[in-house]
């Protein structure tokens, strides 16, 4: 092996191991030997003693029936993330305590004949399934307030499932009365809200059907609309978007009136009430017979136009019959 010896000059730089104090007090150096790497060293050297790793075996959990009262988070599975765990419910009181317990299921090492009372019975399986699955309301479970209800914003529920009794259909598609047929100023004939009201009321009885809205209320600038749906005995019937003009913010409430009246009319056409009004060989009948044409002024302007109206009525405000020139 090769010797090294360090020159005094190093004894400042030479760290503190390597001075050695004399009886006299004043430090001296020793000379440091350092051993030359060698394979020679190397292969005398002992190798370390290797331990073998213990084979790893998964520890077997054993589901109780009692599961603890709360559950933190040194409990959770490994591997999975902080806060987050998993329960396996093993019965009913895992779900919900309130709920009986089920029977326990029969074992593998009975016999095969296995008797009726082993089997969990219908109500306690019932109610577990109601405890561990929620289902949230949709539009075909109802509407939220009342489970299983028909939310009639969306649902066509019932329609063309069956045909009305021939009584009712006598009543929906009896002739009209020409006595009940009115006629704007412009020429168009139609039939008043509340005679297709008193038509269904005697048909399908006050209560028997209903209008359900199908959207909001649009307020346009000079015009309100709105959809509805015709519901009879809780089936879906007829669906029509009603509309109504009006002048100011203050008549909004009353358009929407109009527009719901509206669409009533429309969804009347569906079940055969009236037909004769969508028919225009009954109309140009009904005006030849049952209507004329006059030449009237308005009270405020003084502007003079023609206008239709019954034979039977005379012009309504703000109109009056003009007078004849010469006269």
């Amino acid at each position: 092996m090769r010797t090294t010896t360090l020159p005094v000059r190093s004894l400042r730089r030479a760290p503190s191991c390597l001075l050695n104090p004399s009886s006299s007090g004043s430090p001296t150096l020793q000379p440091l030997r350092c051993a030359s790497s060698s394979s020679a060293a190397q292969a005398a050297a002992p190798a370390p003693a290797t331990t073998p790793r213990p084979a790893y075996t998964k520890p077997q959990r054993t589901p109780t029936s009692n599961p603890p009262a709360a559950i933190s988070n040194k409990s959770m599975r490994p591997g999975s993330r902080k806060g987050s765990y998993t329960f396996n419910a093993m019965s009913v009181g895992d779900v919900d305590t309130s709920l009986p317990p089920l029977p326990s299921a029969p074992s593998s090492s009975s016999s095969n004949t296995t008797s009726p009372s082993s089997y969990p019975s219908p109500a306690a399986a019932s109610e577990f399934v109601a405890a561990v699955q929620y289902t949230s309301p949709s539009l075909t479970n109802g509407n939220g307030d009342n489970p299983g209800a028909i939310d009639w914003s969306t649902s066509f529920h019932g329609l063309s499932t069956v045909a009305f009794e021939p009584e009712v259909a006598k009543i929906l598609m009896a002739p009209l009365n020409k006595e009940d047929v009115e006629i704007k100023p412009d020429g168009i004939a139609y039939l008043p809200e509340i005679k297709y009201r008193r038509i269904l009321n005697t048909a399908f009885g006050p209560g028997g059907w209903g209008l359900a809205p199908r959207g909001e209320l649009v307020v346009g600038e000079k015009v309100v609309t709105r959809e509805y749906a015709l519901v009879v005995h809780g089936r879906f019937v007829a669906q029509a978007r009603g509309e109504c003009q009006y002048f100011s913010e203050d008549t909004i409430p009353t358009a929407a009136e109009g527009c719901k009246s509206n669409a009533l009319s429309r969804c009347c056409k569906d079940l055969g009430i009236a037909s004769e009004l969508w028919d225009p060989r009954y109309l140009r009948q009904f005006k030849k017979e049952q209507c004329r044409e006059l030449w009237v002024e308005h009270v405020v302007s003084k502007k003079k136009r023609q206008i239709w109206t019954r034979k039977d009525t005379d012009p309504q405000y703000p109109y009056a019959l003009a007078k004849r020139v010469g006269v």
